[in-house]
Order: C-alpha cells, then structure tokens, then sequence
C-alpha cells in the first residue's frame, strides 16, 4: 500500500499494490494494521459498509453527522467520480479547505476522510459505483449537509455549466459551512 499526502494533512489517497496478469488482477483493498501504522497512526475501527451506484452528473453531499462522526474509507468499484472532503474542525489550521482526488475503478485509489470532515462526490462516468466503510454508525438525526457551491469553500467540481447536474432537495438546501453546526477536533 502506498499513502500519499494531501494538502490537507489528515486526509490521505491510499494506492494499493495490485498483481496483474492475462486472467485479471489481485489487490489487497484492507489490512488493519497498515491502515493504522500508514494511515491514522492510531486504532481505527470501521462499524459500517455502505455501497451506493449513481448515474453521471450525480452530486452527493457534502454530508457530515454533527454527533457520531463518522471517519470513511472510500472507493469506486466501477466508474469514476470527484471526491471532496471538507475540513470542519473549527479548531484547525486547515478549517474550510478542502480536498479533491479523482476515484475510479481504474486507478483503484481509496481516500481517507477522517472524522470531523464533510464528504462529497460528483460521478463523472455514466454511472459509479460507490464503497466506504464508516467508523461510526449512520445516525439520521444528527446528519446535515453544507451546500456543495458555498461561496467560502469555491470547490472546483468538474461541472461543465450548472445544467449537467443532479441534487437530491436535501443536498440542495444544505447550509453554508458559516451556517453549519462544525464540530471541534478530537486530537
């Protein structure tokens, strides 16, 4: 496995090694002990998988739980999509930067997003095929949404014109990360 850095330096891109041949390929897609030693640098459980398809021009997000936060561990099985992850800690350096990497079937990448992060995507194939593993549980009451064109963010999603995507009325009518309930560092 290989762990590049982001701008953002809790937020880490994982490359898995992959063994290809003529009949296919092998690639390790977990390993608790290097996620933790590479990765988070500290005991890491994941409680939840979640898989989601989508079609092109999809916008999800940018979603956050404001009690039982969740770190994810995400990546695309077929298809491709603009991840984004969005620093909400008020209390740190990067508060309000944020993060995009480019997840396909393809490049086999995972991106890290730890807790105290929203978290987004836009599918650019046809359609995407989405996995993530949580480390706390989905809690629906506590779930918000930060609007994905907030003006203080200026995230740079792929769009061509505002016509070529689509927004659940949740997302639509998310807050501003100024309005947002944002939530204080575990460290």
């Amino acid at each position: 496995m290989k762990v590049i850095d982001t701008d953002i330096p809790d937020v880490k891109i994982i490359e898995p090694q992959v063994f290809g041949d003529d009949r296919g390929y092998f690639m390790e897609t977990w390993n608790q002990q290097k996620f933790e030693e590479l990765v988070t640098g500290k005991p890491t459980q994941f409680v939840q998988d979640n898989h989601s398809k989508s079609k092109k021009g999809i916008l999800r997000g940018l979603h956050y739980q404001t009690e039982n936060t969740q770190g994810k561990l995400v990546r695309v099985v077929a298809g491709e999509v603009f991840d984004v992850a969005v620093d909400i800690r008020k209390d740190s350096p990067t508060f309000g930067q944020w993060v995009g990497v480019y997840l396909s079937a393809e490049n086999k990448r995972q991106l890290w997003v730890p807790e105290g992060f929203a978290h987004g995507f836009y599918v650019t194939s046809d359609e995407a095929e989405f996995v993530y593993k949580c480390t706390n549980f989905y809690d629906p009451k506590s779930e918000k949404s930060i609007i994905w064109n907030d003006k203080c963010l200026s995230i740079n999603w792929p769009i061509d014109n505002d016509c070529d995507f689509i927004l659940s009325e949740k997302d639509n009518s998310g807050e501003t990360i100024k309005e947002s309930k944002c939530l204080k560092s575990k460290r």
